[in-house]
Formats: C-alpha cells, sequence, structure tokens
C-alpha cells in the first residue's frame, strides 16, 4: 500500500536537547496548525504512485462481525459515534473500545453544584473507566453494576494496558485503557507524541487497576500498539475520531469552549484519529503479527467530534435519549454504591447535564465521510456491481448473476489508503469512473500529512482499468487540502464526467473531465458555508444539479442549459435542513426536495413551494428519493430510502397519507448509508454494507401508496 509511514532511522535517537527544541517550535505551530492559508495554485493532473502488489491480492474470506472503536477519551464513542455503536451492539456485534488516554484532565471529579474536590488524577481516570462499565453494562442490557472480568493485556513492544470483558445474550464488549497521560512529563501531549520526533510519554496507573506499572510510548510504539490490536481481534468494522477537522472561526458568537486553536474539535480527538489512520494503513498492507495473511476485510467510519457543537443539529428527540441514557451512566453519581472506591463515573455528565448543556454535542452525530457505502452500478447484463473501499483499498464486487442478490467475491482494485467512502459512475460511452479520497502521506513526527482525490476508469466499457490518476485537491496548501470533503459525481450525456468536493471553507469546487478523458482545472463555484454530502442529479433536460445543507437553507447549484457552467442558483423559501437533502427531478424541469429540518424526525417534501410532511416515515438521518416510472414511461410516485429510529434500513412507496415503510426480514442495520439503485418501472435494489464488511442487496416489494 503506497502511504508514506516513515520514522527516524533505525538505531537514532535525538538528543534530549533536539527533542526539546522540535517541541518548543511544534508548540509555536500547533497554535496556528488549524488557521487558514492563502497557499498556492493546485498542481496539474498528475499520474498517482504505483499501487503496492498486495492490492492485486485475495482479501480474508467472510469473517465474524466485529466492531473496534478507537477513542481518545473515555465517552468520545458515547457522544459522537453513537447511536451507530449501540445499534452495532444491538444486532449481536462484539464491540472492543480502545482508549488511548486515561482521560485524566485537571484530576477533578466533581457533579455540578457541590464542592470542588481535591486533585486525583489516578481516581479520575478510574472513575471514568467505570463510567463505561456502567454505560456499556445498560447497553447489553443489564444491571449497570455488574461484575466485569478485569485483566492485564500484553501489548507489542513490552506495552500493559488493562482490559475489561462483559458478554451477556451472545453479546460482548471489551474494553482496552492504554491510559496514555493526557499530560506527561515536560508537559507533552498526544499532539507533540504524533507530530515530533523523540517524543516520549507515560501512562498514568488507574486506581484500582490490575496495571500496577507503567509504560512507556514512543510515536511507533503506539502505531505498533494498534495495529497489534487490529491484529488480534480482526475487526470488520472500525471507528475512529476526525482525523482532519474543520478550521473554525472562535469569536463572541462561536467560543473556543473546548476546541483546538483554529480547529472545530478536542486537540487530542485528532492526532488520536491520525494515529488510528496510519495503523489501518500499516495494518492492511500487511504490517502486523499476523504478515503474510491475506489482506484484511474490512471498512471503516470516522465521526466528526466538537464539529456537532457548531452546526444545526441533526437527531430526533428519541435518538438524543437514547444517547443520554447512555451518557447519564457513564456520567454516574457520587451517591451510587457501584463498588468502584476511586467513583461511580464522570460526575460532570451525570445527570440531565448533556441534554442541558449549551454545546449539545449529544444531539448529532456527522460522518467524517458521509457518501453511500457501497456505490451501486447495474452492467450491461443487468447484474448489480458495487464498488467501495475494503481493508482500505478499493474494490469491486458483481452480482452472481443478474438478479440473485448476492455478491462474488471483492476484486482487489488498489489505490488506498482511501477513506471510506467513494463514488462510481459510468460515462456516456459506457466506461466506469471511480473517484475517492486517499491518504497520500501519514508520516507523523514532522513528516507529510496529506491527502489527494484519485480517480480510476476503464480503458473501454466493461474493460480493464488504467492505472489510477491523482488529481491534487481544489486547495494548494497541504493544511488546507487536509480538509477537503468526499469526492461525489455525476456523468452526463454528452461525454462529461463533473466531480464535487466541499473545500476548505466549506464552500464547494469542481472539475470536470470531458468527453476525450482530459480533466480541466479546479474551479470554485461560490456560495456560502455548507456541510459535507452532496446530492447530485441530472434534471429532465440533463442539467446538472447540486444540493447541500448549508446553515440557513439548502444550498444549490445548477446549469442553465445542458454542457453550460455549473453556478450558485439560489432556491427560495426553502427551512434549514438538519441533514443531507435528498432530491428527485421533477417533470416540469425542477427538482424537488426530502430531508428533515433538525432534530425533526419526520422528512419533508419540497417542490413548487409546497412542503408536504412524510409522518409515516419518522427516522434520522438523510433521505434518497427516486421516483418511478409507470408504465407509459411517465414519472410515477417516489421511492424513499433511509433509516427508522432504531437505525434500521426502511424505504416507502409512494408520500400519500396512507402509505407505510417497509423493512426487510433480516433487520438490516448498515454501517454507513445505503444506496438506492434504480431498474426498470418499480424494480429498485437497495444496496448497503453489513457489520461483516459484506455488501448486501435488498429487493423490496412495493407497498400501498393508497
Amino acid at each position: 500500500m503506497n502511504i508514506r509511514t516513515s520514522s527516524p532511522a533505525a538505531g537514532h535517537k535525538p538528543s534530549r536537547r533536539q527533542a526539546l527544541a522540535a517541541l518548543a517550535a511544534l508548540t509555536a505551530a500547533t497554535t496556528a496548525a488549524c488557521s487558514r492559508s492563502s497557499g498556492a495554485s493546485p498542481a496539474p493532473t498528475i499520474p498517482a504512485r504505483p499501487l503496492s502488489p498486495r492490492a492485486a491480492e485475495s482479501f480474508a474470506g467472510e469473517e465474524n462481525a466485529l466492531l473496534l472503536q478507537i477513542l481518545a477519551h473515555p465517552d468520545d464513542d458515547l457522544y459522537f459515534m453513537n447511536p451507530d455503536a449501540e445499534h452495532m451492539l444491538t444486532a449481536g456485534v462484539p464491540v472492543v473500545c480502545v482508549y488511548v488516554t486515561a482521560g485524566e484532565a485537571a484530576g477533578i471529579n466533581r457533579e455540578a453544584g457541590t464542592p470542588l474536590p481535591h486533585v486525583d488524577k489516578a481516581a479520575y481516570s478510574s472513575a471514568r473507566h467505570q463510567g463505561l462499565r456502567q454505560a456499556y453494562a445498560q447497553m447489553l442490557g443489564v444491571d449497570r453494576f455488574t461484575r466485569w472480568e478485569r485483566s492485564v493485556l500484553e501489548l507489542p513492544r513490552g506495552v500493559t494496558a488493562e482490559t475489561n470483558v462483559l458478554a451477556s445474550g451472545g453479546r460482548s464488549v471489551r474494553l482496552i485503557f492504554l491510559n496514555i497521560a493526557m499530560l506527561s512529563a515536560g508537559q507533552v501531549r498526544i499532539p507533540q507524541l504524533w507530530d515530533v520526533p523523540g517524543i516520549v510519554m507515560r501512562t498514568l496507573v488507574a486506581t484500582g487497576s490490575p496495571v500496577r506499572t507503567p509504560s512507556t510510548y514512543g510515536h511507533q510504539t503506539l502505531v505498533d500498539v494498534l495495529v497489534g490490536i487490529m491484529d488480534r481481534y480482526r475487526p470488520t468494522v472500525i471507528h475512529t475520531l476526525d482525523p482532519d477537522p474543520d478550521f473554525q472561526v472562535h469569536d463572541a458568537t462561536h467560543p473556543r469552549d473546548n476546541d483546538q486553536p483554529g480547529c472545530s474539535d478536542h486537540r487530542d480527538h485528532t492526532p488520536v484519529a491520525l494515529f488510528a489512520w496510519k495503523a489501518i494503513a500499516q495494518w492492511a498492507d500487511g504490517g502486523g503479527p499476523g504478515r503474510g495473511r491475506r489482506a484484511p476485510r474490512f471498512t471503516t467510519t470516522s465521526f466528526r467530534g466538537y464539529y456537532n457543537q457548531r452546526w444545526p443539529h441533526n437527531l430526533p428527540p428519541a435518538v438524543v435519549a437514547q444517547k443520554a441514557r447512555a451518557v447519564a451512566a457513564y456520567g454516574g453519581s457520587p451517591l451510587w454504591n457501584c463498588g468502584n472506591q476511586a467513583g461511580c463515573g464522570d460526575y460532570g455528565q451525570g445527570g440531565t447535564r448533556p441534554l442541558t448543556n449549551r454545546k449539545g454535542w449529544i444531539r448529532s452525530t456527522h460522518y467524517r465521510y458521509p457518501g453511500a457505502l457501497p456505490t451501486p452500478l447495474a452492467d450491461r447484463d443487468g447484474a448489480v456491481v458495487a464498488y467501495g473501499v475494503l481493508g482500505a483499498q478499493a474494490v469491486r464486487w458483481r452480482e452472481t448473476a443478474p438478479g440473485s442478490g448476492r455478491f462474488g467475491a471483492p476484486r482487489g482494485l488498489g489505490g488506498g489508503p482511501l477513506a471510506p467512502a467513494l463514488c462510481a459512475v459510468r460515462d456516456s460511452r459506457g466506461r466506469e469512473v471511480l473517484i475517492a479520497l486517499r491518504f497520500s502521506a501519514l508520516d507523523g513526527q514532522g513528516g507529510a500529512n496529506t491527502r489527494e482525490l484519485v480517480a480510476l476508469e476503464q480503458h473501454t466499457p466493461g474493460g480493464q482499468f488504467r492505472a489510477w490518476t491523482g488529481l491534487g485537491t481544489p486547495e494548494g496548501d497541504p493544511e488546507r487540502g487536509r480538509r477537503v470533503g468526499c469526492p461525489t459525481a455525476v456523468a452526463t450525456p454528452d461525454g462529461q464526467v463533473h466531480l464535487f468536493v466541499r473545500t476548505a471553507d466549506k464552500g464547494l469546487a469542481t472539475r470536470v473531465r470531458d468527453a476525450a478523458g482530459r480533466w480541466g482545472p479546479w474551479e470554485r463555484l461560490g456560495g456560502a458555508e455548507i456541510q459535507d454530502g452532496l446530492t447530485v442529479l441530472l434534471d429532465q433536460q440533463a442539467r446538472v444539479h447540486v444540493v447541500a445543507a448549508g446553515r440557513d437553507t439548502v444550498h444549490h447549484w445548477a446549469q442553465d442549459r445542458p454542457g453550460g457552467p455549473v453556478a450558485l442558483r439560489p432556491l427560495a423559501g426553502l427551512p434549514l435542513p438538519g441533514v443531507q437533502p435528498g432530491a428527485v427531478p421533477a417533470p416540469d424541469g425542477s427538482i424537488a426536495l426530502v430531508y428533515r429540518s433538525p432534530a425533526d424526525p419526520v422528512p419533508y417534501l419540497h417542490g413548487n413551494g409546497v412542503a408536504l410532511p412524510l409522518r409515516q416515515f419518522e427516522g434520522y438521518g438523510p433521505v434518497t428519493a427516486h421516483a418511478l416510472a409507470t408504465s407509459g414511461g411517465r414519472q410515477g410516485p417516489l421511492l424513499l430510502l433511509g433509516r427508522g429510529l432504531d437505525g434500521e434500513v426502511q424505504v416507502q412507496y409512494g408520500t400519500a397519507p396512507g402509505a407505510r415503510p417497509l423493512r426487510s426480514a433480516s433487520r438490516l442495520v448498515p454501517v454507513g448509508t445505503p444506496a438506492l439503485l434504480p431498474g426498470e418501472g418499480e424494480q429498485v435494489r437497495v444496496v448497503g454494507m453489513s457489520p461483516g464488511s459484506t455488501p448486501w442487496i435488498w429487493h423490496p416489494r412495493p407497498t400501498s401508496r393508497a
């Protein structure tokens, strides 16, 4: 796999003076690490680096599903990765959580309105561990004070960690506490461990832990430990935090609160996510103890953190209440008799505080890479072909036979390490084109940390693929380039492929491939700030439209004629969106939108100045809409695809008051966002990714539209 993961030369150990000088330099740089930069002009298109030979190797066979979550602090999973993690656990998927830091902060565990206690970092760390045991016991459906099996886990490079295990009803949770002190000797923090050569950090031994002696971590030690954990437990889904958080202006309207300077996230979240992705790249390329095995089969989802505070909330009350129950169990109370003398939770997060906190972290869950998993097309024979990311590399699945509903083995296409979501389109000549976001460098220790968009296309329809091609990003500065969003593309009848991405300034940029296969320059399309998760479509006249959720309304760009430039074309009278809008072309050449307003479980259909509530289709997250065709070829009623309040996939035929959602008998709980693949007439297929990293196909049968 072609990622730069360089480290200092073997045997070279910087002197203390060199390390301190580097640390001082980084301390100055870190303050501006998220500041904006004008940058240079984007680089021209160049061939991407050659593929690793492993890209052509087969992937490991179907393995038992397992979710691995890599967190900076206790409670990151509860605030930012739920409800996804809890829905998987409820579906029977074992969960392993790795907490990198001790979470000791200032060592004060205080319930609001009580006297200030004395500082005890070891006890506070222990109390937070107990809070997690309470939260996950509750999610398992057992008494929150159920006793866990606690032991010492031996890890690479002589490191030890505490591990806690609880199983019930065929489900299980394992908590692994690496417990690296948030503030180590010499005022060293996790950001320095990521970026400064020669830095070491020590662990904090939590009160009552079976681990008795501290461990020492260097940069590569943490990478190796994470790789070792991946190889030991063989996850099929990996959850990480956001490695490239948005830039954020902090002022009176947007106070900094817990953010790192210039960014919308905690200073520990970002480096821990970067360590996780570096470990993912190393494990996927055979860097673990299981070297020589086939490429591991897993998918990855990254979650935004304090970003939740900066945008309209996207979860309805029922889902927020579900998250809040877990956080309240974690927060605990000094009045509880939990059996842990150091404390019964993180008291500042107990009771109703998560719901009353003005920061509102609990009220949203945002994917860093919000595209469909996987992206489906239909081949010339009518079989479903799906493109996605498996083992951090691009893969292609094909239905074993048209209509079979089963995929064959994945075919590796390389290109990695890639972000989880890619897009795939078929151009007017029938050639399939893939576009993905690549982690082109994850050096750390003062080295490169870059991202690039990359493309892969077929020579001929149904034929072999060319080499990957680098498309750069709309940004000239690497720090800005890290903030680009997921690629979204659409092919037009004139042979062009239009690529769109969110920029570091939260605007929209495009790059167009002409009918001859040549990519034009990046162009910025203007407009106000938008969230990632773009919806792109063609209207009845084959004009390109792009819609995205803004801070005030849905933002819209479109062509005024086929082949013309895509430009900002505001839509009037639309309410504030809480999630990515779905869109469908209307017979009159306009487009209709389907989306939920902030905190609303009910989506609305917006078109021709009318807002129609779809009350039966309660749920959360984006809604995909598709106009069914009638027997005469005319546009018929809508088909809706989304998630119910319990996270299961649901579809609905029609928008009349009598229409009802339909669910699969398999009780599909997807990883990420499933996709809709239209067929002829009313034939549709829903394609998604299972927690076992195996894609599935669902053929929903039409329901009543009355």
